[in-house]
C-alpha cells in the first residue's frame, strides 16, 4: 500500500511521562506522534486535530483509558483505537472492546517491533475506512444525479433544453435564456404551474459554462422547513435525531453547477435568511457545524406567485427577492399564446407515442381547433396529459380525431364557439381591460403594466396588436 503514514497522526494518552517519551523516541521518525498526559487533555487534542489512531493506557487517574476511549467515540468516531494494559483485568478489557470498538489491546511491556506493526496496520485500516467513506459519498452523489435525471424524465414531456413554441412570447423567453446563460447571474423564473419553469432552468444550465457539472432541482414546497434546510445545506453527525453520519447538502452536491429552487415562495423567512447569506457570501454552514465553507453554485429560482407582491406585503423577504430577481423571466400561460398549442401538441404526439410504443397518426385539424379553444389552466402539463390519454384511446396508426378528446375539452370548446369567435372575444375583453386600466392610471402605461401583471414591453405589444 502506497501510503504516507506521517499524514495520519497518532495520539498517545498516558499519565506516565516515560511512556510518552518512549513513543516519541521509538516511533517519532516514522509517525506523527501527538501526546497527552490525561483523558481530558486527550479529548482537547481530538477536538483540535484530525487523528487516525488513538492509543490509551487502561489505568489512569481520574478518567481511565476505557472511559476516555468511550468519550473519544463522539469526537472522532472513525479513529482506530488501541489500549495499553499492564493488568489482566479481562472483564474491563471486554467492556472496553465492546463499548469503544477497540481495534486491539497491547500488553505492557510491549515488543517495540510488534507495536510498530500494530500502529502500521491501524493507520492502514483508518485509511481504508476513509477511502471507503469517500467512495460511498461519490456513489451517493452519482445516485442523486441519477435520481434528479430520472425524476425529470418522469415529470416532464420534453427533453432538457427542448422548448417548443412558435409564438412571439416563447421566442422572447428563448432570447432571454440565450442572453443570461453565459453569465453567473441569479435568475428568477415566474409562471403558472405547468408552464415549463424547470425546462427553462435546464435550458439556461445547458447553454452555460456549467453545463458539464450537475443540475440539481429541489421542490421547496414538498419538504418541511427542518428537512429542507438539511437537504440544502447538509448536516453534521449528531446534529439532530436521526443524523447518524455527516451528509452533504444539495448546495455541495451542485458545487460547480446549478441549483434549481422550485416554488421558492413556499420557504419560511428563517430559511430565506440563510439562502440570502449563501447568495451574498457564497458559503454555506451545514446544520450542526461550527464553521462555514465556500461553494460555487449558480442559483435559479422559480415561483408560480407574484413574488414582488409577496415581498411588498411582507410574505417574502424583500432583500432575498431582489437577490433572486437579478434576471427575471416570465413564462406566459398557454391560454395567452394559442398559436403554440398546435406546435406543442404535435410535438407531444410524436414524443409520447414513442414512449408509449403506440404509433398513431397526426391530430386532425378539427382536434387541433378544439385544443386551441380550451383554456388549459394546467398549461403544458395538462395538455400533455390530454395528448397521452388521446393516444391511448386511439386505434394503432389511426389519426387523432376530435371525438377522442376528453368530454370536458369537447364541452368547453363547443361553448366557446369557433376559433375566430374565441379570438374576437378575447381581443375585445383585453382591449376593454387595458382601456379601463389606462383611465384609472391617467394614461401612465408603467402603472397599467404593473396592474395587469405585464411587463412594460408586453403591454406595448398588446396595445399595438389591439390597435390602441
Amino acid at each position: 500500500m502506497s501510503l504516507d503514514y506521517r499524514q495520519h497522526p497518532i495520539l498517545v494518552v498516558d499519565d506516565e511521562p516515560d511512556i510518552l517519551r518512549s513513543f516519541a523516541f521509538n516511533y517519532g521518525d516514522e509517525f506523527d506522534i501527538v501526546t497527552a498526559e490525561s483523558g481530558p487533555k486527550g479529548l482537547d487534542v481530538l477536538r483540535a486535530r484530525d487523528v487516525a489512531v488513538i492509543v490509551a493506557d487502561q489505568r489512569m487517574p481520574g478518567m481511565g483509558g476505557t472511559e476516555f476511549l468511550e468519550h473519544s467515540m463522539t469526537v472522532r468516531p472513525d479513529a482506530i483505537r488501541l489500549i495499553l494494559t499492564g493488568y489482566t483485568d479481562v472483564d474491563a478489557l471486554v467492556h472496553a472492546v465492546n463499548a469503544s470498538r477497540i481495534y486491539r489491546y497491547v500488553t505492557k511491556p510491549w515488543d517495540t517491533e510488534e507495536l510498530r506493526m500494530a500502529l502500521l496496520r491501524a493507520i492502514e485500516v483508518f485509511h481504508l475506512q476513509r477511502e471507503n467513506a469517500r467512495l460511498v459519498e461519490e456513489l451517493r452523489r452519482a445516485n442523486e444525479r441519477l435520481a434528479v435525471e430520472n425524476a425529470y424524465l418522469r415529470e416532464t414531456t420534453v427533453a432538457p433544453a427542448e422548448i417548443v413554441g412558435a409564438s412571439a412570447a416563447i421566442k422572447d423567453v428563448l432570447g432571454m435564456v440565450a442572453r443570461v446563460a453565459p453569465s453567473r447571474s441569479t435568475v428568477l423564473i415566474a409562471g403558472e404551474t405547468g408552464t415549463g419553469k424547470e425546462l427553462v432552468a435546464r435550458a439556461i444550465h445547458a447553454a452555460s459554462p456549467r453545463c458539464n457539472d450537475l443540475f440539481v432541482a429541489v421542490n421547496c414546497a414538498s419538504l418541511s422547513e427542518g428537512i429542507l434546510e438539511s437537504e440544502l445545506f447538509g448536516h453534521r453527525r449528531g446534529s439532530f435525531t436521526g443524523a447518524v453520519a455527516d451528509r452533504k447538502g444539495l448546495f455541495e452536491v451542485a458545487d460547480g453547477g446549478t441549483l434549481f429552487l422550485d416554488e421558492i415562495s413556499e420557504t419560511t423567512r428563517d430559511l430565506q435568511a440563510k439562502l440570502l447569506r449563501v447568495l451574498q457570501e457564497g458559503e454555506i454552514r451545514p446544520v450542526g457545524a461550527d464553521r462555514s465553507h465556500p461553494v460555487d453554485v449558480r442559483v435559479i429560482a422559480a415561483t408560480n406567485r407574484r413574488l414582488d407582491e409577496d415581498a411588498r406585503a411582507g410574505r417574502f423577504r424583500e432583500d432575498l427577492y431582489y437577490r433572486l430577481a437579478v434576471f427575471p423571466i416570465t413564462i406566459p400561460p398557454l391560454r395567452e399564446r394559442p398559436e403554440d398549442i398546435a406546435v406543442i401538441a404535435s410535438h407531444l404526439v410524436t414524443r409520447l407515442s414513442g414512449q408509449l410504443r403506440k404509433p398513431v397518426g397526426e391530430l386532425t385539424p378539427e382536434a387541433v381547433s378544439m385544443l386551441q379553444r380550451y383554456p388549459w389552466r394546467g398549461n403544458v402539463r395538462e395538455l400533455a396529459n390530454e395528448i397521452e390519454r388521446t393516444i391511448l384511446m386511439a386505434e394503432g396508426g389511426a389519426p387523432l380525431t376530435d371525438d377522442l378528446l376528453s368530454a370536458h375539452v369537447q364541452e368547453a370548446a363547443a361553448a366557446e364557439g369557433p376559433p375566430g369567435a374565441l379570438q374576437g372575444k378575447t381581443d375585445e375583453f383585453e382591449r376593454m381591460q387595458i382601456i379601463q386600466a389606462l383611465e384609472r392610471a391617467n394614461g401612465v402605461k408603467a402603472r397599467v403594466a404593473e396592474e395587469l401583471g405585464l411587463s412594460y414591453r408586453g403591454l406595448m405589444k398588446k396595445m399595438r396588436r389591439l390597435g390602441l
